[in-house]
């Protein structure tokens, strides 16, 4: 009976954390033949960015990128619409918006029933009709384990662009969404996730962060990237450092989802929060009253769909606030901190 099927049990990583490990995709990308210069790609390899961007010559940019992975959830369709809003995120992350997207799915065929992938790719296909576009297409191979998102293009005007390395001096920083997705679907993994946090986990993930492409029409946003698999240290780390600055972090401003704090007591994480940690933990200092062990789980933890990290200078933040009240996200209009100059850490954690 497919119903008593568990999708998770068949995936030795769960969403964005079966992400390679940051320091061993250092290696990977690393490279050893040069690439020309192409003058036409306005964000590419070299800023680790959330898409690909390339300058079409008229204003505007094609935006290009594809994220897949294996399952967080163990209903397929639920799977489906959660994949599928995290590829297309890293659209609206660059501040721009979605035209089409075509699927990536692989499918142990010889273990699991199709119909369960028909019902992936109808989430798939549901999140993108949610979005205002079509799934046009795909690819998919036989493998050993389930797997499944997209490839998305969209577009954005120049002007609007907005990249992970661009922060400056004295931004505020916001964030979208709660932490804890990681702690959230390891605790279900294991069976221990309790009934009222099924739900609260699944919204959060199918949520779009299409307020990215309203964002983007700010020239006061700095700099924006959305967290995913290497959690907010890890994509905090990435705009900081790729702008020759540092950040400070307002602990207990973080917005946390509901129970995770209480599955972090029981010491449940993902196998990936370790390795995030092992590749960031250098650049971090806490301030005295911060709770460390509960901040080394919670700040690496990989999200699935995270909110959109914004940076954003003094005389923008009231325009941006009003953006998430008008969006319903009122509830994170608090700055969970500010990027500042350059110090011995990246990164400092304050109470």
């Amino acid at each position: 009976m497919t119903h008593a099927i568990r999708l998770t049990q068949y995936s030795h990583g769960a969403g964005c954390g079966c992400k390679i490990a940051p320091k061993t995709l250092e290696t990977i990308l690393k490279g050893n033949i040069s690439s020309p210069g192409h003058g036409s790609l306005l964000v590419g390899n070299s800023s680790r960015d959330d898409a690909a961007v390339y300058d079409l010559g008229n204003g505007t940019a094609l935006i290009s990128t594809t994220d897949f992975f294996m399952p967080i959830v163990d209903d397929p369709f639920d799977f489906g619409r959660i994949a599928a809003a995290n590829a297309i995120s890293d659209v609206y992350a660059m501040g721009g918006k979605p035209l089409m997207a075509v699927a990536v799915l692989g499918w142990p065929v010889d273990k699991l029933p199709a119909e369960l992938a028909q019902k992936m790719v109808d989430g798939g296909r549901a999140t993108c009709e949610k979005a205002g576009i079509p799934l046009a297409g795909g690819h998919s191979i036989d493998a050993q384990e389930p797997l499944f998102g997209l490839a998305v293009t969209g577009i954005v005007a120049l002007e609007n662009i907005k990249r992970n390395d661009t922060a400056k001096e004295g931004d505020q920083l916001f964030l979208t969404k709660p932490l804890g997705v990681g702690v959230l679907s390891t605790a279900q993994k294991r069976g221990l996730l309790s009934a009222d946090h099924l739900p609260v986990m699944i919204e959060q993930m199918v949520a779009l962060n299409d307020i990215g492409e309203e964002l983007g029409k700010i020239k006061g946003v700095n700099a924006m990237t959305d967290i995913t698999g290497f959690g907010l240290l890890g994509h905090l780390v990435e705009m900081a450092g790729g702008s020759s600055l540092s950040a400070e972090i307002y602990y207990n401003n973080l917005p946390v989802a509901a129970g995770v704090k209480d599955y972090i007591a029981q010491r449940i994480f993902p196998d990936a929060t370790t390795r995030n940690w092992s590749s960031y933990s250098q650049e971090v200092k806490f301030e005295k009253g911060v709770n460390v062990m509960e901040a080394f789980t919670l700040l690496p933890d990989p999200q699935t769909n995270g909110g959109l990290l914004i940076a954003v200078e003094d005389g923008s933040v009231n325009e941006v606030v009003a953006i998430l009240k008008k969006n319903g996200l009122g509830q994170y209009s608090t700055p969970i901190g500010k990027i500042v100059a350059k110090k011995e850490k990246m990164i400092e954690i304050k109470s």
